[in-house]
């Protein structure tokens, strides 16, 4: 019984290090984020492509 004890803590053990390894890791992770100008989705108030476009239909 001792047996199983001793090698479910150490189970528990490893996964707590690597839970808390990952979590660092993550946290250290630079993230960066794309310049407005660059985003097809986010409507440019200087750019009138697009309106010019539709008005001539």
């Amino acid at each position: 019984m001792y047996t199983v004890l001793v090698i479910s803590v150490i189970i528990v053990i490893v996964v707590l290090l690597l839970a808390v390894l990952t979590t660092s890791k993550a946290y250290q992770y630079k993230h960066t984020v794309d310049p407005i100008d660059d985003n097809p989705y986010v409507k440019n108030p200087n750019d009138n492509s697009n309106e010019n476009e539709n008005q001539n239909k």
